[in-house]
């Protein structure tokens, strides 16, 4: 078997893959983008409400979305941890908003199109009342005219909202933690000083939410980025960690033994994972949906929740490039089908179930489970396929197009070897969760 060496000549098998795709990835979106839809089927039915161990665990399906958040934080902040600890060459802000844009906008504004005329008129007949939800800043309006965090068939974009707010915070985070970096000597200490900074970052969620209770409750505030930028932040501190085992040229220094340790370890931490599930399930984590939370038990909940998504997400983050059974568990065929929709499951979910209820006539809270589940599933994975098909997967290609354009451009204008190398160390590096 050939021996896969670094720039450096050491032996990389056991280093976390820092660039390009990874498959595992896939499978945990469709784990979250499936799981967040069991939890809102079973809240719409009401069987999350009832008494038991297992409604229980259907109450807290909320908690995928903090593995979202968590990617988020881990694959778009790679790019830039590379650029801090090994020297690459940093993303150009443009091209990484426009990609954003390009993955996130036009299949979300036809759920809007969708759903707004169909359930919110006559709001809708005003062009004003979509700007909001055409910009992505719903949590932002301080006085809305729908209910709860969003109108009828847009439940769940609030958090595509929050998203929304730390893509477009991100290259400005970036610029301030390399500023707080860049006087470290050595990859090392640069390593360390990004986290110290992300450090504080993660702290700005339980000081939000002391914020948010005191001296009154404000749940609105629930819906902004600090609250959930906890959960940003420590995917952002997996992708400097695994940059940072990439500078140590020790097999057995510490950073390298800790990413292997965990990759090897991804049964325990799954268990760990379950475990904390459960606990958040318990009553001793608040209560359950539409239940007002104070202060304690909402930090509990957040405490809990980033350790679960830790746990849970650590082993798949640091997986190296080689076969493994956690890559062939979540990385294969079937499961990188299920990520590549799993945005079109998330947006298409609510519509779906909206429009189950409205044909079939129940109320909310009401109906069976089981039945619910498989028909709205089945429903949404359809219109996830099409919406991938026919609007996401043109977009990116329109996105590719272009920067293949830009680049001809360059070239043919005699770009440097050196500025070559840079674009090539960029597109190594750089990770995306499409």
């Amino acid at each position: 078997m050939p021996v896969h060496q670094g720039s450096t000549g050491r032996d990389v098998r056991d280093l976390p893959a820092v660039g390009g795709h990874l498959d595992a990835m896939d499978g945990v979106r469709a784990v979250a983008s499936f799981g967040v839809l069991l939890y809102h089927v079973a809240s719409t039915t009401g069987a999350s409400l009832r008494e038991g161990f297992l409604p229980a665990l259907l109450s807290r399906g909320d908690i995928g979305v903090p593995i979202f958040f968590l990617l988020s934080g881990f694959l778009l902040y790679r790019p830039w941890a590379g650029e801090v600890v090994r020297g690459e060459a940093p993303p150009g802000a443009g091209g990484y908003l426009w990609k954003r844009a390009l993955r996130i906008l036009p299949a979300y504004w036809l759920v809007v199109a969708v759903a707004l005329p169909l359930w919110s008129w006559p709001q809708a007949a005003e062009p004003v009342n979509w700007l909001p939800f055409l910009l992505l800043v719903q949590n932002y309006v301080p006085e809305p005219w729908w209910a709860g965090a969003s109108p009828p068939g847009l439940g769940q974009m609030w958090s595509l909202s929050v998203e929304m707010t730390f893509y477009l915070a991100l290259p400005l985070l970036a610029v301030a933690l390399r500023a707080l970096a860049r006087r470290g000597a050595d990859p090392a200490a640069r390593a360390k000083r990004l986290l110290v900074g992300i450090g504080a970052l993660a702290l700005v969620s339980p000081l939000w939410a002391v914020f948010s209770h005191i001296p009154a409750h404000r749940p609105e505030l629930g819906l902004w980025l600090p609250r959930s930028m906890l959960y940003f932040a420590t995917g952002m501190a997996l992708a400097v960690v695994s940059f940072w085992a990439h500078a140590e040229t020790d097999p057995d220094a510490p950073v390298r033994r800790l990413t292997r340790g965990v990759r090897e370890s991804w049964v325990t931490c799954w268990i760990i994972a379950a475990f904390v599930y459960a606990v958040a399930a318990s009553p001793i984590a608040g209560g359950r949906l539409f239940e007002v939370q104070d202060l304690w038990t909402d930090i509990f909940e957040m405490t809990l929740y980033t350790v679960f998504v830790l746990a849970l997400l650590s082993p798949v983050a640091l997986q190296t490039s080689e076969p493994s059974p956690l890559r062939s568990l979540l990385g294969n065929r079937v499961m990188r089908y299920l990520g590549r929709i799993s945005y079109g499951v998330f947006l298409w979910q609510f519509v779906v179930i909206v429009g189950w209820y409205e044909l079939t006539g129940q109320q909310s809270f009401s109906g069976d489970l089981l039945t619910t589940l498989v028909v709205c599933t089945a429903f949404t994975v359809l219109l996830a396929d099409l919406s991938h098909r026919l609007i996401e997967a043109p977009a990116l290609r329109l996105r590719r197009r272009e920067r293949g354009r830009g680049r001809r451009r360059r070239d043919s204008a005699g770009a440097n070897p050196r500025t070559a190398a840079a674009r090539r160390a960029r597109r190594t590096t750089a990770g995306s969760p499409d």
